[in-house]
């Protein structure tokens, strides 16, 4: 069966942001105003081959654990559907 999984990979909200820190300082340039706090991350696609939604959803988390993520310090969140 083949799967696609959405996943996001986001700095841990204790951890500072320095990218979103220069988007928030530079949005009023752009007439932007009233924005508290941006947090940039990462959004990753996979079209992966699985058995079964069980399988694939292993396969993902041991993808994020060990590759996407830095989980000293990101966090992810993903989900799996069937294509």
């Amino acid at each position: 069966m083949k799967f696609l999984a959405h996943i996001n990979v986001m700095p841990k909200a204790e951890l500072l942001d320095p990218q979103g820190k220069v988007v928030v300082k530079n949005l009023p340039n752009i007439g932007i105003e009233g924005v508290d706090d941006v947090r940039i991350g990462k959004h990753v696609t996979i079209s992966l081959e699985a058995k079964d939604e069980s399988e694939a959803h292993d396969k993902v988390e041991n993808a994020c654990k060990k590759l996407l993520a830095n989980v000293i310090m990101e966090s992810y969140d993903f989900v799996v559907e069937e294509v």
